[in-house]
């Protein structure tokens, strides 16, 4: 197998919350088209930098984790922004373990080529899905017709997946929260999750305080259950 068959940022060898109830090895694959102001991997963004993970890293230690790991999850960045993810899931899967995604779903085209390749998909929701909100929480790039036609087509699909907003108080309050649940509802999705945000390394002025809001809210929450 070719050592560049995917560009890889880094791997988590073991992971018991990015992939329910399977231990997994998490390939964070590099680059991303958005700049979400909340991101936690900006090193991932950029799809050309230079990194010591390898697909021959990850392949090793696959080979040598098949007696305690179940799964692979392929995370980022944006796993459908390259173009061989079929092929890797392809390998990964010939190998014995189950697959999972992380994705924010910007291609839809490329979701429809791995979508029955995957037992679980963690599907990123950035804001309520109108076109003015999507693009304040990507760095004014993303096209949320494109995500509401990949959120479509894991809806016809049959594989489980889950969406998952990050509270980053800075672009979204408690009220929309509340719309991103309901619009989720509307189109049929039965998993919805609020993810705390802790502020990145240049936000110097968010409090605990605005970033808990979220989940002291108790009637938000029993609304979301």
């Amino acid at each position: 197998m070719a050592e560049n068959l995917i560009r890889i940022g880094d791997i988590e060898k073991f992971s018991i919350v990015d992939f329910p109830n399977k231990i997994a090895v998490v390939v964070f694959m590099q680059g991303c088209p958005w700049r979400c102001p909340f991101c936690y991997n900006q090193s991932l963004q950029n799809p050309n930098a230079q990194t010591e993970a390898t697909w021959d890293n990850l392949i090793h230690l696959l080979e040598h984790r098949k007696a305690v790991v179940d799964a692979v999850v392929f995370s980022g960045g944006e796993p459908l922004m390259q173009d061989n993810l079929p092929q890797a899931i392809d390998a990964v899967k010939a190998m014995g373990f189950e697959v999972g995604m992380h994705s924010g779903g910007y291609r839809p085209d490329a979701l429809r080529k791995v979508i029955d390749k995957v037992v679980w998909v963690g599907f990123d929701i950035k804001a309520p899905l109108q076109e003015a909100r999507y693009k304040e929480a990507t760095g004014g790039i993303a096209q949320v017709e494109k995500v509401k036609e990949s959120l479509q087509i894991l809806l016809e699909s049959g594989v489980h997946f889950e969406c998952r907003t990050t509270c980053d108080p800075r672009i979204l309050s408690v009220e929309d929260i509340y719309k991103i649940a309901d619009e989720l509802s509307a189109l049929g999705v039965k998993e919805y999750y609020i993810q705390k945000y802790r502020p990145i390394e240049s936000d110097k002025t968010t409090q605990e305080s605005d970033c808990e809001k979220f989940f002291k809210d108790e009637k938000l929450l029993a609304y979301l259950k």
